[in-house]
């Protein structure tokens, strides 16, 4: 990892497959070989794109983690900055959470993703969406095969 933390939106938003308000991550606080760990300030903004007429579902912490793999995998590659690698979430396995919506949470939402394994084809990561310095409210494990 070659960038000087922390990262804002404006400095990998072009490094990852999503754009304008999908692109769910604020800031990147720390990031190394294996973890990434990203904060989000759009859980309780009314409009979030992933939001539902009774907030932001745990399910939606999904979608952060994704995309805190997505620029984990870019700011990992050979020139620190890669190009955007398509993927898709092939294995989604062990998924616990312990609360019905993100959006409740004061202050920013943590965001962390830690590589389990690493092919040519894919990886498979741990993730942890909940509140900063928190406990999870949603976690799981994730199978990205690249496209």
């Amino acid at each position: 990892m070659r960038a000087s933390l922390p990262l804002h939106r404006t400095d990998f938003e072009h490094l990852i497959p999503h754009a304008g308000e999908m692109c769910l991550l604020a800031r990147v606080v720390a990031c190394d070989e294996t973890t990434v760990r990203c904060e989000a300030d759009n859980h309780r903004d009314g409009a979030n794109p992933l939001r539902n007429g009774q907030g932001l579902p745990a399910s939606a912490g999904i979608e952060y983690a994704a995309q805190a793999m997505a620029l984990h995998a870019a700011l990992g590659s050979a020139d620190g900055g890669g190009a955007i690698q398509s993927g898709a979430i092939a294995v989604l396995s062990d998924v616990r959470w312990t609360a019905d919506f993100l959006d409740g949470i004061d202050g920013p939402l943590s965001v962390e993703a830690t590589l389990l394994a690493g092919t040519g084809g894919g990886r498979q990561y741990s993730f942890a969406v909940g509140p900063r310095g928190g406990e999870a409210l949603i976690s799981g494990t994730v199978v990205v095969a690249f496209t």
